[in-house]
C-alpha cells in the first residue's frame, strides 16, 4: 500500500510540472529556447544614451543580454528591464546588458536617459539608438523583431549572446524571468572559462 502511494506520488510530480519548473543549478540545460546553432549576433557600430559607442563585436569576451524597447513604452518595455535589472542582481554582477531602440524616431538620447533612470536601470543597460535605416539589420537580424508603430506593438524579446558572438539562448518577453535569464547567463559564463 505504501508503495502505490509512493509510486502514484512520483507519477503526479512527473506529470504536473507544467513547464514552470527552474532548471537545477549545474545542469547543462538552458531555461529558455535553444537557438539555432552558429547564428551570429549582427555586429554594429551605433551611440548609446550617452552618445558613447557602442557595437557587439567589442562586448565579446563576455555573456551579453539584447533586448528591444523602447522609451515611451508603458507595459512591456519596463517589465522587460527590470527582468534583465534582477537577472544582473540574481547573477551578483553585471554583464553587458543592451537595449536596442524599436522606435527611432522617438527615442533620443535625453528619452532613453530619462527611461533607465526611471527602471533604475542606468550605467546597467545601454540604450542603442539609431536610424531606421541603421537599425532594421539588428532588428532583422534579432529574429525578425517588429518595430513600434502606432498599429502594431513591438516584439518583446530577449536574447542571450555569448562571449563568442553568437546568439545561444531567446525567450519570448514572457517567459523572461530574473532566475530564469540569471541560470543561462551562469551556464554562458561557465562555457566562456
Amino acid at each position: 500500500m505504501v508503495a502505490a502511494v509512493a509510486l502514484g506520488a512520483i507519477v503526479l510530480a512527473a506529470t504536473s510540472s507544467g513547464g514552470d519548473e527552474q532548471p537545477v543549478a549545474g545542469s547543462n540545460e538552458f531555461a529558455g529556447a535553444t537557438m539555432p546553432a552558429d547564428l551570429r549576433a549582427p555586429d554594429f557600430e551605433l551611440r548609446d544614451e550617452q552618445g558613447d559607442p557602442v557595437s557587439m563585436r567589442s562586448l565579446r569576451g563576455s555573456p551579453v543580454v539584447v533586448t528591444f524597447l523602447y522609451t515611451h513604452c508603458q507595459d512591456t518595455c519596463p517589465i522587460t528591464a527590470q527582468t534583465i535589472r534582477g537577472a544582473l542582481d540574481d547573477l551578483g554582477h553585471d554583464v553587458p546588458a543592451i537595449a536596442i531602440s524599436v522606435d527611432p524616431p522617438n527615442d533620443t538620447p535625453a528619452s532613453a536617459r530619462k527611461f533607465l533612470a526611471e527602471q533604475r536601470a542606468s550605467g546597467r543597460i545601454r540604450f542603442v539608438l539609431g536610424t531606421r535605416g541603421q537599425l532594421r539589420p539588428l532588428w532583422k537580424g534579432f529574429g525578425n523583431i517588429t518595430p513600434q508603430s502606432v498599429t502594431q506593438e513591438h516584439l518583446a524579446r530577449v536574447t542571450l549572446v555569448d562571449a563568442n558572438g553568437f546568439q545561444r539562448v531567446g525567450y519570448p518577453g514572457a517567459e523572461a524571468t530574473p532566475e530564469r535569464l540569471a541560470h543561462d547567463l551562469r551556464l554562458l559564463e561557465r562555457q566562456a572559462d
